[in-house]
Order: structure tokens, then sequence, then C-alpha cells
């Protein structure tokens, strides 16, 4: 299993997170989503290979900024 952690910019409040956790968590190849409010970052679990840019799109696209 692989553990990506991405840092987010944007995130405000719950909704926020919860956000960001559904828009990961319906990837195909995502086990698990941990998201923090205070650290502004994501942990993402993988059984297989998933890119980095389909990560970054699916948060990208409700308006939040993964940072590299």
């Amino acid at each position: 299993m692989k553990e990506i952690e991405l840092k987010i910019e944007g995130m405000s409040c719950m909704h926020c997170v919860n956000t960001v956790k559904k828009a990961l968590s319906e990837i195909e190849g995502v086990l698990e989503v941990e998201v923090s409010l205070e650290r502004g970052t994501a942990k993402v679990k993988l059984d297989k290979e998933v890119p980095f840019e389909t990560l970054r799109e699916a948060v990208q696209q409700w308006g939040y900024k993964v940072v590299e």
C-alpha cells in the first residue's frame, strides 16, 4: 500500500475538509483519505498506482489548490 500526502490551500472549515475527502475518496484506487484542516493536508492511502495529477485535479475542481 502506498501513501501520499498532499498540501492543500483554501480549506477554512469542516465543510471544506469533507468536500476534499469526498473528492479524493471517489478516485479508483484510493482506499482511505485523512484530511487535516489544521495542517492543510490530505493523506491518501492507495491500493494501486494513481497519478499525482489525478489526485490534484480531483481537489482543484472544487476550488482548492494542491501545492507541490
